[in-house]
C-alpha cells in the first residue's frame, strides 16, 4: 500500500529537477511538489499527456540519495479532477490595505534585501514584513541555525539570528524602492528601538519611505542586549508605552508583534490595544534549546528561538485566545486585526489560522526550507478549497471556527465515539494493540493467527489513541452515543 503523501514527502524538491528534464511531456517534479504541499487534487495539471514510459524515464533520472522516488506509483495514484470553472479571488484587506492574497513573508532571513523581496513579489507573494530595522550594531554568530529533523524536513527550526545587519538608512531606501516598483504589493517595515525617540524616529522613516504599515518587534527572543525584543513583549506596560509613542507620531497602521514567551498573551495584547494598535502579529519564535554539537558557537550554546511545524498548535492557541477576547475583537469598540505566524507550510495551515480569526499569514521557516516557490501551492490549494465550498470571498472564512471553541467545563462529557477498524486497510501491524495496552485502557485484543485487532467495547473509553498511531489510517469513527452509567 503506497501512501502518496509520505512518498512525495521524500522528494528532495530539486532545483531544475532531473526527473522533469527526463520526462518529455509533463512536469512530474511539479506534480509531486503539489502532493507534498497538500495539493494532490491539482497534481494532474502537470501530468497531462504523460505516458508510463515518460514517468519511467523520470524515475530513472531521480537523484535521491537513498531510494529513488516511486514516481510512477505516486503519479498513477493521482486522480483527475474537473478543472475549476472559476478561480476564486483571494483578495482581502488588512488594516484597510488591499492585499491580493493573504500570504506574506515574515520578518526574518527570508527578506533581507531588495532582490530577495522583489523575487518573492514576482513569484506571487502579496506582501512582506521586512526584516526588523534598528539603529544598533548587529553582529551575528556562526553557525546561527539548527533543526530538529523529521526525515529530510524540519520538524522544528532553531535560530539565533537577530535583526537586519544593513544600515537603517539603506533598509528604508530598499523599502521605498520596493513600494515604488511594486505598488500593488504590501510593504510593512518591522522596527525595533531602544528607547522612545528611536521607536518614533524609525516609525516616521517607515512612513516617509511609503510603507503601508509598521510592525513593532516586541518579541525577538535572542537579542544580545537586555531590555529589547521579548524583554519588552512580556511587559504590558512597556508594550502599551511604545505602541502609544508610535501611534501618536504616524498615520499608517501600527502592528505590535507578540512574543509567545508568556503565559497569557491577552494581558500584553491589551497593552497594545490601549496603545492604539491596529493589528497584532503573533507569534514570534519560542525560547528553546537544542543540543547539537555542530550548531555550537565556539563550543558554546545559548537559549534562542524555535519555529517551524512544531510550533503551529502553540501559535494557534494564542490566536484563539486573542480572537475570542471581547475587547480585542471589537465587541466594545475598535477591533484589532490579527496576522498569524507559526509553522505554516501548506494552504491548509494558512486556512486554519484564518478560520481562527487571522486576515493574513506570515511564512518564514517553510520558505527557508523550500523557497518562494511554495506560494504556487498556497494560492492554488486555497482557491480550490474555496471553489469546492462555493465560497466567493476569502473574507467569509475568517473566524468561522471560533464558535466551536469553548471552555473545558463546557465540553460534552456525557457521550463518546467508539473507534472502528476498517479491515480492508488494516495490515495487521498491531500498533493499535501495543499503544492501547501500554498507554491506553487495554481495550484492544489482537489475534496473532489472523493478525487482526478487535475493539473491546466494554473497556473502550473512546480516547482514540489507536486511531492516531495507526500507520494506514485503518481506524475511523462511529456515531456519537450516550455513555453507559
Amino acid at each position: 500500500m503506497l501512501h502518496i503523501h509520505e512518498e512525495a514527502s521524500r522528494c528532495l524538491l530539486c532545483e531544475e529537477a532531473p526527473c522533469t528534464k527526463a520526462c518529455q511531456k509533463g512536469d512530474p517534479a511539479r506534480a509531486i511538489r503539489a502532493i507534498r504541499f497538500d495539493n494532490a487534487k491539482n497534481a494532474w495539471r502537470w501530468l497531462e499527456g504523460c505516458t508510463d514510459a515518460d514517468l519511467q524515464r523520470a524515475e530513472q533520472a531521480c537523484i535521491h540519495y537513498d531510494i529513488p522516488i516511486r514516481i510512477r506509483e505516486v503519479l498513477h495514484s493521482v486522480e483527475s479532477y474537473d478543472k475549476l470553472t472559476c478561480q476564486p479571488s483571494l483578495a482581502i484587506t488588512f488594516c484597510g490595505v488591499p492585499c491580493e492574497n493573504p500570504f506574506f513573508l515574515a520578518s526574518s532571513a527570508v527578506c533581507t534585501n531588495y532582490d530577495m523581496v522583489a523575487r518573492a513579489f514576482e513569484a506571487g507573494w502579496a506582501g512582506v514584513f521586512y526584516k526588523t530595522i534598528c539603529k544598533q550594531d548587529i553582529r551575528e554568530v556562526s553557525p546561527r541555525f539548527d533543526a530538529v529533523k523529521e526525515g529530510s524536513s524540519f520538524a522544528g527550526f532553531r535560530n539565533m539570528e537577530q535583526l537586519s545587519e544593513n544600515p537603517y538608512e539603506e533598509d528604508f531606501d530598499i523599502l521605498h524602492r520596493l513600494k515604488q516598483n511594486y505598488p500593488t504589493k504590501v510593504v510593512v517595515a518591522s522596527i525595533m528601538g531602544q528607547f522612545e525617540e528611536e521607536w518614533i524616529e524609525l516609525a516616521k522613516m517607515a512612513e516617509e519611505a511609503g510603507c503601508d504599515a509598521v510592525e513593532l518587534n516586541f518579541s525577538c527572543p535572542q537579542m544580545r542586549l537586555v531590555g529589547l525584543g521579548s524583554d519588552i513583549g512580556q511587559e504590558p506596560e512597556l508594550v502599551n508605552a511604545y505602541t502609544t509613542f508610535v501611534r501618536r507620531n504616524v498615520n499608517i497602521p501600527v502592528i505590535p508583534k507578540m512574543t509567545p514567551n508568556v503565559t497569557q498573551m491577552n494581558r500584553v495584547a491589551m497593552g497594545a490595544y490601549f496603545g492604539g494598535a491596529d493589528a497584532i502579529s503573533a507569534i514570534n519564535t519560542i525560547k528553546s534549546v537544542t543540543m547539537s554539537k555542530e550548531a555550537a558557537v565556539s563550543e558554546k550554546k545559548t537559549i534562542s528561538g524555535y519555529s517551524g511545524k512544531a510550533v503551529k498548535p502553540i501559535a494557534q492557541r494564542f490566536i484563539v485566545e486573542m480572537a475570542s477576547n471581547a475587547v480585542l475583537s471589537g465587541s466594545h469598540g475598535k477591533r484589532v486585526e490579527l496576522s498569524g505566524i507559526g509553522g505554516i507550510e501548506t494552504w491548509r495551515d494558512a486556512l486554519e489560522f484564518m478560520q481562527l480569526g487571522c486576515r493574513n499569514v506570515q511564512v518564514c521557516t517553510a520558505v527557508m526550507q523550500y523557497g518562494y516557490r511554495i506560494i504556487d501551492d498556497l494560492v492554488l490549494g486555497l482557491q480550490t478549497y474555496l471553489a469546492e465550498r462555493g465560497i466567493e470571498r476569502l473574507e467569509d472564512v475568517v473566524g468561522e471556527e471560533l464558535p466551536n471553541f469553548v471552555l473545558p467545563s463546557d465540553l460534552d462529557r456525557e457521550t463518546l465515539v467508539f473507534p472502528k477498524v476498517d479491515y480492508e486497510k488494516c495490515i495487521g501491524c498491531g500498533r493499535c494493540y501495543v499503544s492501547c495496552m501500554d498507554g491506553g485502557h487495554q481495550a484492544i485484543g489482537f489475534d496473532t493467527a489472523t493478525r487482526q485487532p478487535r475493539i473491546i467495547g466494554t473497556k473502550c473509553v473512546g480516547c482514540h489513541l489507536c486511531r492516531l498511531v495507526c500507520p494506514t489510517n485503518a481506524i475511523g469513527l462511529t456515531k456519537r452515543i450516550p455513555k453507559r452509567h
